[in-house]
């Protein structure tokens, strides 16, 4: 079962360890060959710093393309292909051991390689674009000291599925069971376990004309994910393309975003994409066989040798791993070994991936979802004739409906075994609906479009386990009034503050103290000021807000389970979970945890009446990738609160080592609304700004925005970009 926030984001965990390695040398042959093809590529930096690529070809553009991320910020582009080589314990040491050696037992780099011998020739030469455009750069800027990859390879984008670059599927699996079972148990080696079940995510909202003021569809894209994850930029060739949106760095095609046509957003999803399989395993003269049908298969072993950075010095460490037919051995459960069968890695993925960047119509769209290689993601879409749409998933395995597969099922019998593809037609969908809106917050999509929903009696239970979210209770409401809708009113209700889990959770509280709590308990006269300010609230995060910062450090020191959003088949959602809490919640799982907030917050404060803009800030002194936070430096307060409590604009924020303040870190990112009139228009905002060098202009001049809300047009025309220009010039120049 694959919990689509169970991901490994080292990325933004870890620092760049420059080791002093000089770029590789090129030959002047090659040298000639790349400066040519820079000189067919121009790239137009307007007046946010955003890139604009012009290419004749698509290859081209995908030159531009790459050679302006590695401008803006080449350490990222580095670190998200370390990760995915499996090579991060060369750059962090033993304590990421593990995690290396999960993504090499789950991503082949000989099938990388494989495929890209064998990708058909238009993609062939995208990836061959990929890797001259890095590797030109490299050339030209010897400055730049990359940790380990001084050289990139064609074949490196073959290394994943989507655009959801950390979306490593393990099912219910564990990095701490995948060292338990290959250091058995003796190896004190760390690892960095995901964080499961707790709610990121993103919103997509698509509305049809019916309910736009001037009869266009409006599409609203908002990933919630790492600040600085993803670049805003323009990508146009003479081979029909023309896109515009936000890209992962180090990929070559628009993750999130539109062309003149139409549009897409793709939030996380926990379609069930990967699964446990129980082998019976038998040692017969000192080799190991698995049962499969009622015959004994020898189970396949492959040595992997990671290198860990320990002293300055690179260690090999020798691992003798396990697979069967189902997939590697990742655990032992009950005495048994448990494999994995997943879709970690996909050349069709790719393809899927750059094809919907060019789709003319939503015929072409749903060409593209044909593919069904999306592992990890749902999709919102809307476009220029006033389609809207909304799919739930599109890799989904067919499996035995009679089975649980969140739970490990029997691998020594065919009958386990996936069959093929569940076609497009098959999963949860929903086309046009009758209401003229669709949204989706990371959750439920049976209540994708309110009561025109897709019926769950309709649906395989793995299609969708997916359950109800407090943002998605939140949209639903919003939207279910709405209409007449703009950019800016999009925008408005995408900006909603309500953090609606407390509307279940304070009344209760209220309810327990005013039945329970009497004069003579300890700090009373404090204690009853904050349950009246927090009785008197209207839920709404806002900076100048007490009940707001109350409400939010309270929430946090509550029971788990109400932040539980990625669930299995037949377990409560975080809705259900959080009413039952509030309907059985005391004296002990309410009251002590208040307490402790006010107490902590006179600590640090002096008092505890402390507005949440005080302490909810933004801040980016820096562009290191581990970035560092200081209550000392300049930072700006930030009025709306995390998803995880129903705010749709989400703002994930936490305490630093001795800091007084909350500092964010995850949440609103690239935020764009689009509207398919005629000519496009659209408003984007980016957290921070587009440059990840902290000496330039755009690496917080769009801060001050962000804080606000405050978006800026949409350059989508080349006569706008170029009447905005900032700089003109070929790559390398």
């Amino acid at each position: 079962m694959f919990h689509s926030l169970k991901i490994i984001k080292f990325t933004f965990l870890i620092g760049c360890i420059s080791f002093q390695i000089s770029a590789q040398k090129i030959s002047s042959k090659e040298v000639n060959r790349l400066e040519k093809l820079a000189q067919q590529t121009t790239i137009i930096r307007d007046n946010w710093g955003i890139p604009h690529i012009y290419g004749k070809t698509d290859a081209d553009a995908v030159f531009g393309l790459l050679y302006a991320q590695c401008e803006d910020d080449f350490k990222r582009i580095e670190m998200n292909y370390i990760e995915k080589l499996g090579r991060l314990s060369e750059i962090k040491g033993q304590a990421v051991l593990y995690n290396d050696l999960e993504i090499k037992l789950l991503i082949d780099v000989e099938d990388a390689k494989a495929d890209y011998k064998k990708a058909p020739s238009w993609l062939k030469k995208l990836l061959d674009s990929y890797a001259d455009a890095i590797n030109f750069y490299l050339y030209k800027h010897p400055e730049v000291k990359p940790a380990i990859l001084t050289h990139f390879e064609p074949w490196f984008p073959l290394l994943w599925t989507d655009g959801s670059i950390g979306a490593i599927s393990t099912a219910d699996l564990s990095t701490a069971e995948l060292k338990a079972f290959y250091s058995g148990n003796n190896d004190k080696v760390a690892y960095v376990e995901r964080e499961k079940y707790v709610q990121t995510g993103s919103n997509g909202f698509a509305f049809a004309p019916s309910k736009t003021a001037d009869g266009n569809a409006i599409l609203y894209i908002n990933p919630h994910t790492t600040f600085y994850f993803r670049p805003e930029v323009q990508i146009t060739s003479e081979e029909g393309l023309n896109v515009y949106g936000a890209v992962t760095w180090g990929q070559f095609f628009i993750y999130q975003g539109f062309n003149e046509n139409c549009g897409w957003m793709h939030t996380s999803s926990n379609v069930d994409v990967a699964d446990m399989y129980a082998e019976k395993i038998t040692n017969k003269n000192g080799k190991l066989f698995y049962e499969f049908d009622n015959k004994l298969l020898p189970v396949i072993e492959k040595e992997i040798t990671i290198n860990y950075t320990e002293n300055g010095k690179l260690i090999p460490k020798k691992f003798k791993t396990y697979s069967t037919n189902n997939g590697p051995i990742m655990a032992k459960r009950d005495g048994k070994w448990i494999s994995l069968k997943s879709n970690n890695r996909s050349m069709t993925s790719l393809i899927q991936s750059w094809v919907r960047t060019k789709s003319k119509n939503f015929d072409d769209y749903k060409k593209a979802m044909d593919l069904k290689a999306n592992t990890s993601n749902n999709t919102v879409y809307a476009d220029s004739k006033g389609n809207i749409a909304y799919w739930h998933g599109n890799f989904i395995p067919i499996r035995d409906k009679n089975l649980n597969w969140s739970k490990v099922v029997d691998g020594s019998i065919s009958s386990t075994q996936w069959k093929g593809l569940h076609e497009v037609d098959e999963t949860v969908h929903l086309y046009n609906p009758v209401n003229g809106w669709l949204q989706n917050c990371n959750s439920t999509p049976y209540s994708v479009a309110g009561e025109n929903s897709p019926k769950r009696e309709n649906y395989l239970p793995y299609m969708a386990p997916d359950g109800e979210n407090f943002r998605g209770i939140n949209a639903v409401r919003i939207f279910s009034k709405g209409d007449k809708y703009t950019l800016d009113k999009v925008i408005a209700d995408g900006y909603d503050s309500k953090l609606s889990i407390f509307e279940v959770l304070i009344p209760s509280l209220i309810n327990v103290f005013e039945k329970n709590i009497k004069p003579d308990y300890p700090n009373y006269s404090e204690l009853s000021e904050a349950v009246t300010i927090l009785k008197n609230w209207d839920y709404y995060a806002k900076e100048n807000s007490v009940a707001t910062t109350l409400a939010v450090e309270w929430g946090y020191k509550l029971d788990p389970i109400i932040l539980k959003a990625y669930i299995d088949e037949g377990e409560l959602d975080q809705v259900e979970n959080t009413k039952k809490f509030a309907t059985t919640a005391g004296v002990d799982q309410l009251i002590p945890q208040l307490q402790t907030v006010l107490k902590e917050l006179k600590s640090k404060w002096g008092n505890w009446q402390v507005a949440w803009g005080e302490i909810n800030r933004f801040q980016r002194s820096s562009g290191a990738i581990d970035l560092k936070y200081d209550d000392d430096r300049p930072s700006l307060p930030i009025g709306y609160g995390p998803g995880s409590w129903g705010s749709l604009p989400s703002f994930k924020s936490s305490y630093q080592k001795d800091s007084k303040k909350r500092y964010g870190y995850n949440g609103n990112s690239f935020v764009c609304a689009v509207e398919f009139g005629p000519r496009i228009k659209a408003k984007s905002l980016l957290a921070g700004g587009n440059s990840g060098d902290e000496n330039s202009k755009h690496f917080i001049d769009q801060a001050e925005m962000y804080q606000k809300g405050q978006f800026k047009d949409v350059l989508f025309y080349k006569e706008e970009v170029e009447k905005n220009a900032e700089k003109t010039y070929h790559p390398g120049k």
